[in-house]
């Protein structure tokens, strides 16, 4: 391997934290609610984040596959850098909303220009012959790096939120913040981190790959979905494990989209979010060495298996809302995602042709998004139709009503998929 391409690894795995740990995550929940919106709001503006991912994630990987991947992730630190920008300098006021809109539109792009055609461009920058035994070294060290990241950003952006800590730790420069002035640091703090994240993209080498430009690398854009919609949806393994990842992810991803409510709800201080995503986020540098031994000694259904039971195990922590030691239920969520991340990479990497590759990990995109915008449309119909039930409860009794249909929901789908591939076992026999 070339020096140039060499130098892809590292990059990669700087591109994925400073992409994902943003320091506005650990108070996300309140943060959208101080700003004045209510909670469908907010969840509304995640189903638009959603569906934006949605509908440009297969087009942006397939492109990717077709122009160079590196085109594409540079294009996506640039559209974070926008969507930071207006999260940032957005006013209050009537126009709050719409801009947030914006933001949400922005950052769905974002997403889907960056999922799959960072991950492809740093797979094929591997020598062919080793990359089933050296990716899952370098899947190791980026949910190592992550976990760093993932500290840095909680611990940072919940104390940035928290006023009361802000306050004392300024005094002495004799300044101190105005009420509700540092709702938005941790969001200035993403900005910065965002630049960071556009530099590192601009220094990716694209390996050696057949490309094509012009007029005519749309239609090969398209004929490289058509192909990778054919693998996904022929192919009995890649199509369950699309479903059951979809299943996992959008059950922990609808509970961590409110996760600051839920510690507020159990009267958990915003700092103490920030030391609770920070130790959840340190669990990587246990779950990356566990995940890799798994793959190499478990099958898939088993791995997934265990996934699956550790979320129920959380959801079911989450339904009961105890004060203080509700915040156990972090632990089994968090180390379920980490998994399930680690394994859906290696495995759709490990079935997927090269020329189809960033395409084919689009598609794993689009099913964990639209999975999210479906929880999100469930989630916000609930929380209004206990509004309506119970006239006059306030924003907290209404969410700690919702939390137990998340663990009853994940279990009734999950009895379904079990059942479905146990018949389409049979029907292959």
């Amino acid at each position: 391997m070339s020096a140039s391409l060499r130098r892809n690894l590292p990059l990669f795995i700087a591109f994925r934290v400073l992409f994902h740990a943003r320091f506005y995550y650990p108070v996300i929940g309140v943060l959208f609610l101080d700003l004045g919106l209510t909670l469908e709001q907010y969840a509304l503006l995640n189903v638009v984040w959603a569906v934006v991912i949605v509908v440009l994630e297969i087009p942006s990987g397939a492109l990717a596959d077709v122009i160079g991947r590196k085109r594409v992730i540079v294009l996506a630190a640039a559209l974070m850098v926008a969507e930071m920008a207006v999260f940032a300098f957005a006013p209050r006021g009537a126009w709050m909303f719409w801009l947030l809109v914006l933001n949400r539109i922005l950052s769905g792009a974002a997403e889907a220009c960056a999922s799959g055609a960072d991950e492809a461009l740093a797979y094929e920058s591997l020598p062919a012959a080793d990359r089933q035994t050296t990716w899952p070294r370098v899947l190791e060290s980026l949910m190592r790096w992550k976990s760093g990241g993932f500290f840095l950003a909680m611990v940072g952006g919940a104390a940035l939120f928290d006023q009361s800590l802000m306050s004392p730790l300024l005094g002495w420069t004799g300044w101190t913040p105005s009420p509700g002035s540092t709702v938005r640091w941790p969001v200035y703090a993403t900005l910065a981190t965002s630049v960071l994240c556009l530099f590192v993209a601009l220094n990716f080498r694209e390996p050696p790959a057949p490309a094509a430009a012009g007029r005519h690398a749309v239609g090969r854009a398209w004929q490289n979905v058509i192909e990778g919609a054919v693998h996904v949806f022929t192919s009995r393994r890649v199509l369950f494990l699309m479903i059951a990842a979809l299943l996992i992810d959008s059950s922990v991803r609808i509970f961590l989209t409110f996760a600051s409510n839920y510690y507020r709800l159990i009267d958990l201080p915003p700092v103490v979010n920030g030391l609770l995503g920070s130790g959840l986020a340190l669990l990587g540098f246990a779950v990356a060495p566990l995940a890799r031994r798994m793959v190499a000694h478990r099958g898939v259904v088993a791995n997934y298996t265990v996934v699956a039971v550790l979320v129920l195990i959380g959801l079911t922590g989450t339904a009961m809302a105890w004060p203080w030691w509700g915040a156990w239920v972090v632990v089994p969520l968090g180390v379920s995602m980490s998994m399930l991340q680690f394994f859906t990479s290696n495995y759709l990497n490990r079935w997927t042709e090269s020329r189809v590759r960033a395409t084919v990990l689009s598609f794993r995109g689009v099913a964990f998004n639209l999975g999210y915008a479906a929880a999100g449309i469930l989630f916000a119909q609930l929380t209004a139709r206990l509004r309506t039930t119970h006239p006059g409860a306030e924003e907290n009794c209404i969410f700690a009503m919702a939390l137990p249909w998340l663990p009853a929901a994940f279990l009734g789908c999950g009895i379904v998929l079990w059942l479905a591939l146990r018949l389409t076992r049979r029907t292959a026999a």
